[in-house]
Formats: C-alpha cells, sequence, structure tokens
C-alpha cells in the first residue's frame, strides 16, 4: 500500500515554482492499529470493566509465558484491546506496573512481515528491543520497538497467525 503526502512550503521557504508544495510518495508500514495494550493489577476487575460495563466481547485469553503475561484479548471494531496481567513482578509488565501503575502499555500496529519491517527500521537508525520476531498470542509473530526511538511510545509490531 502507498500512501501519498503532500506538504506545502511557506512562500519564505520556498523558490516561487516549487509554492504549490512538493510531492512525497512514502509506503505505509503500519495496516492498520492491531491493538491496544493496557496493564492490569487486578485482571478480573479489568475484564469485568470491559465486557461488562464497555460491552466489548472477550474474545480470546491466553498465558504466553515468553512475555511473562496472560493476556485476554476484546474486539472493538477490527481491532483489540490487549488486557495484560503480568506473571510476576520481575517480569516486564510486572515492572511497569511497579513503576508506573495500571494504564496504558502499548500500541501495536499490524504489518505485513514482522522480520522485514524490523531489517527495514532498523537500518533506519529506529531503536528495537527485539532484533528478531517472537511468538505472541494467538501464534502471532510480533517485535517491540524502544520508546525512545518511537516517540516516546512502546510500540509493538504484529503479523497476526494465519486465520486471525
Amino acid at each position: 500500500m502507498w500512501l501519498l503526502v503532500v506538504t506545502r512550503r511557506s512562500s519564505a521557504d520556498c523558490s516561487a515554482d516549487s509554492q504549490l508544495g512538493s510531492w512525497l510518495l512514502s509506503k505505509v508500514v503500519f495496516e492498520a492499529i492491531d491493538h491496544i495494550g493496557i496493564a492490569v493489577a487486578d485482571l478480573e476487575a479489568a475484564i469485568h470493566l470491559h465486557t461488562k460495563t464497555y460491552g466489548l466481547p472477550l474474545v480470546h485469553r491466553e498465558v504466553v509465558e515468553e512475555q511473562g503475561v496472560e493476556a485476554v484479548l476484546l474486539d472493538i471494531g477490527e481491532s483489540h484491546i490487549e488486557l495484560l496481567s503480568p506473571l510476576g513482578p520481575d517480569t516486564p509488565v510486572g515492572k511497569f506496573l511497579e513503576k508506573k501503575g495500571p494504564g496504558l502499555h502499548h500500541v501495536a500496529y499490524r504489518v505485513d512481515d514482522v522480520a522485514a519491517e524490523l531489517v527495514r527500521l532498523k537500518t533506519e537508525g529506529v531503536r528495537l528491543i527485539d532484533e528478531t520476531p517472537r511468538v505472541g498470542i494467538r501464534g502471532s509473530s510480533v517485535a517491540f520497538l524502544h520508546p525512545a526511538g518511537s516517540g516516546s511510545v512502546l510500540t509493538e509490531l504484529v503479523t497476526p497467525a494465519e486465520g486471525h
């Protein structure tokens, strides 16, 4: 997918023949928001809030040992809310909760090929947490970008497994 981006410069910044703007052709990297990750201290209370109060359907629940979390996916349109409960205090989400408390943990974007995007982003100087993809919830391929290189937001790249 390609996105045409039009930028307009002020007349002070442009010569007369370029005042109509410059046209840039940029490849769209992120296909969609796959999910928003929320760190929770009490998973059952968070599930109740999201299903009973907000009316979101719970579609999947799984322990992801490699990431040290129990994760719950709730549908919202074409995306998900992912509730994350740490399996212990020394896990990444456990440390996050200790330092910052419950709340927004990360934004996850759907991409065609996580491995290829990691290579491309690294060559562009983006700081990575994961050099290679790992297995995420429902068998997806995932990798994280460091907040220092992604606008102070912990960013996850996701390629869903077949059928998801």
